[in-house]
């Protein structure tokens, strides 16, 4: 992807560079005799309107922009669906915890009762 960007980027600048300029001369004689000259230069390039350049290199910052703010918009949302996420697991294995403490405990009681009940079947 950076090969490709930097060939546009390298092509465009080849482009650019190859301008042509055109100067017009332009003598306006006034009415009290004296007379103004103007010079004007075109430039333009051979192949690409420099203008369209521009703005074509100015639409892709703001796209590049506007996607930059997309992105860290979504970073957001995800870190907060983890956050959230993250929570439910704690507190899931929280509850987890309690369930095997319960059942350890119910569970140590049987066996207590059973052990009693063998203990006096054993002295009967």
């Amino acid at each position: 992807m950076k090969k490709q960007i930097i060939a546009a980027f390298a092509v465009s600048a080849f482009i650019v560079s190859c301008t042509q300029s055109t100067s017009k001369t332009e003598t306006v004689e006034n009415q009290d005799g004296s007379s103004v000259t103007t010079t004007v230069t075109e430039s333009r390039t051979g192949f690409v309107d420099t203008a369209k350049v521009e703005k074509a290199k100015s639409d892709v910052k703001t796209t590049v922009n506007k996607t930059g703010e997309k992105i860290n918009e979504a970073g957001k949302d995800i870190k907060a669906e983890a956050n959230k996420v993250g929570k439910d697991i704690k507190s899931g294995a929280q509850e987890v915890g309690k369930d095997v403490k319960n059942t350890a405990a119910k569970g140590a009681q049987k066996v207590e009762d059973a052990a009693k009940k063998l203990k006096e079947d054993l002295n009967n």
